[in-house]
């Protein structure tokens, strides 16, 4: 059956299964080599160069599930973003990126594209107009992130893939948030395609991994700078990172529904003074989400009314769990000023909108009744 004939739960579970001829075991066998034969063979094989067969069966899914020609695994989110960033920039060139982004990305900009000689412009907003006053005539790339992580602005995935056109340069999204699930950004245009697959795609807070999607020809010219630096994943990672996304369809969707709840329930909350959700019809991004989003995601933030502490919130949770990190089926929450936008320092934060209070919460699949009854009874605890 062709692949484009399947469903996305039926694509999550079957494109790029590998067979095993010998046992006709029903999962993907598990190739642990790191050597292969390199005489009388049609590929030459290495771990390295990103073709082991369970690299190329996982990247072929996560392509197909991201409406891609190609894809590639690597180590992390982080080194997904950094090799295809700088596959497509050389010194005297200039980048274009949107003004909320995640801490980790906002760093590797700041901290190294000056010691490459790459010139960048954070955007003033996240319109259209916004992007088209930054755009120099070195300009080479547009990258966005949207939903963006913490605030869940939303950013037009149409109109940021036709300027990249009228411009003649690559357009890159980090489609973490929403994942292949929600949005799928290449219908409208875009470009490449990343991901940190340890968040939804692995969805158990127990893989460590990135990926890319894209036309082969962009595939192509990532690989060649990826191959150098050597982020490739390992093959155990690679093999449980497949297993973790033939259930994603039905994970992200119970994230869908207990996110939109709870963010109900918070913006109706006395002691909650701000919510952020593009599910929310109060979100400023409402209409532009729905129009390019199946679901809304599982995260959202929310900042608690002044006089209530964020981090003793956070102590007095029982069920929920302050966590470094999102997407798994349990729910995390934390404060971004302390982890993931620590970095940024306060007075780009502020400028950002990220205020010290925001808490950042990856809501799980657990009932959500039992979420507002841990929330209800921390609020309770501190007041």
């Amino acid at each position: 059956m062709d692949h484009k004939d399947l469903s996305f739960n039926a694509s999550c579970v079957h494109l790029g299964e590998l067979e095993d001829p010998i046992y006709k075991g029903a999962v993907s066998p598990l190739y642990m080599s790191s050597s292969y034969a390199y005489e009388d063979v049609d590929i030459k094989r290495y771990p390295r160069y990103f073709n082991t067969p369970n690299q190329e069966a996982l990247a072929k899914k996560i392509a197909g599930l991201e409406h891609c020609e190609a894809g590639l695994i690597f180590g992390s989110g982080m080194a997904a973003i950094s090799t295809s960033m700088l596959a497509f920039l050389s010194a005297g060139d200039h980048v274009v990126l949107q003004n909320t982004l995640y801490g980790g990305t906002y760093n590797f900009i700041k901290e190294e594209f000056e010691r490459f000689g790459i010139q960048y412009t954070f955007t003033n907003g996240l319109g259209i107009a916004d992007f088209k006053a930054a755009i120099q005539k070195n300009t080479k790339l547009i990258y966005i992130e949207t939903p963006s992580n913490p605030l869940l602005t939303i950013t037009d995935l149409a109109g940021i893939a036709s300027l990249s056109k009228e411009a003649g340069v690559v357009s890159m999204i980090d489609n973490t948030f929403a994942s292949p699930v929600n949005q799928n950004p290449a219908d409208f245009g875009i470009d490449i395609i990343l991901h940190s697959a340890t968040k939804y795609m692995g969805g158990h807070s127990d893989i460590c991994a990135g990926a890319v999607a894209a036309s082969q020809t962009h595939i192509d010219q990532i690989f060649r700078l990826a191959k150098n630096l050597g982020g490739s994943l390992s093959d155990y990672t690679v093999w449980l990172l497949e297993r973790s996304i033939k259930t994603m369809g039905i994970r992200v969707a119970a994230h869908n529904q207990n996110a939109l709840d709870m963010a109900l329930y918070l913006q109706d909350h006395p002691r909650v003074s701000k919510v952020y959700y593009p599910g929310l019809e109060s979100h400023p991004d409402h209409a532009l989400a729905a129009s390019q989003m199946k679901g809304f995601g599982g995260m959202l933030s929310f900042e608690l009314e002044e006089g209530l502490d964020a981090a003793a919130f956070q102590k007095a949770l029982q069920l929920i769990k302050p966590s470094m990190s999102l997407a798994g089926v349990e729910s995390t929450l934390l404060s971004p000023t302390l982890t993931s936008h620590a970095l940024l320092g306060a007075e780009e934060r502020a400028k950002q909108g990220i205020a010290d209070g925001l808490i950042r919460f990856s809501v799980g699949i657990e009932e959500s009744i039992h979420l507002k009854q841990d929330i209800d009874q921390a609020i309770a605890a501190i007041s």
